[in-house]
């Protein structure tokens, strides 16, 4: 299938404020891209392109006082089929991990394994090892948070969406990623298009995703707490180790975020969605 993704977000700065954008697909993505989602800007500014030390592609830019848009539109190739599940895979011990999985085992900005990691061990000791606990990890906090983009904010960590109960699918996704490196397993936070393929209606409005990946038997697989199930289109932007690693843009400077938009839909035969 052929999924049209794309953006428009308009910023409005009192003064010239530098900024780093976190917008582009992800390289591993990059063979899929029929049409690419090269980032406009309006107006036009100099742009400048580097990969962070996640492998997601960043862009620099300085903001013109006023208003700006940012904005792409961009046709990727998918295979439709859904997440990945295996559920034979297993857990790999601490001391056979690779060195470049224990970064994701640590606690982050926004996943406070030492404040969790007791309540995680009382609430999954018992569970099979490998993607049986994951999954349990999944179904727990699942239940546990209630979504609603009222509850919402910037500062809102693991711990706070624990004690909560409410969140947004990055809340969903951080306590799932504590709850995991707690239990030993590498997890990492991951950002993308995920529009509503193969769902039936209603369908909420669109946003920028959050999901995670575990490590498991040699491989880093795709969970999704908060809709807990395989789901079909997902397109990824960036990886890190919480949200804090690939906002979407990181101003340097006073701005207000005027409109924001988000699309991702499947290609029809005569037309982009």
């Amino acid at each position: 299938m052929k999924i049209h993704i794309g953006y428009e977000l308009i910023y409005d700065c009192p003064q010239p404020t530098p900024m780093i954008l976190t917008l582009s697909v992800h390289y591993t993505r990059i063979s899929d891209m029929i049409i690419p989602d090269h980032l406009i800007t309006d107006p036009p500014v100099p742009l400048t392109a580097y990969r962070d030390n996640y492998g997601n592609w960043c862009s620099r830019i300085v903001a013109p006082k006023g208003l700006l848009k940012l904005s792409a539109n961009g046709i990727v190739r998918d295979s439709g089929q859904p997440d990945l599940v295996v559920p034979q895979a297993r857990q790999t011990p601490v001391e056979s991990l690779p060195d470049e999985t224990l970064l994701f085992l640590l606690g982050s900005r926004y996943c406070e394994t030492d404040r969790l990691s007791e309540i995680a061990w009382q609430l999954f000791d018992k569970s099979p090892t490998g993607w049986a606990r994951v999954q349990a990890i999944c179904d727990y906090v699942n239940r546990h948070i209630s979504f609603g983009y009222e509850h919402a904010r910037s500062t809102k960590t693991a711990w706070d969406a624990f004690q909560e109960k409410t969140g947004v699918c990055r809340d969903y996704a951080h306590l799932a990623i504590a709850f995991c490196r707690c239990m030993n397993i590498p997890a990492r936070y991951c950002t993308g298009y995920l529009g509503d393929i193969g769902m039936p209606p209603p369908y909420g409005a669109m946003d920028f995703a959050g999901w995670f990946e575990a490590y498991l038997d040699g491989y880093w697989y795709t969970f999704d707490a908060r809709n807990n199930i395989p789901r079909i289109g997902r397109v990824l932007i960036a990886r890190g180790r919480d949200a804090a690693d690939v906002a979407i843009s990181s101003t340097f400077g006073p701005n207000t975020l005027k409109s924001f938009k988000v699309w991702t839909e499947e290609v029809n035969e005569i037309g982009t969605g």
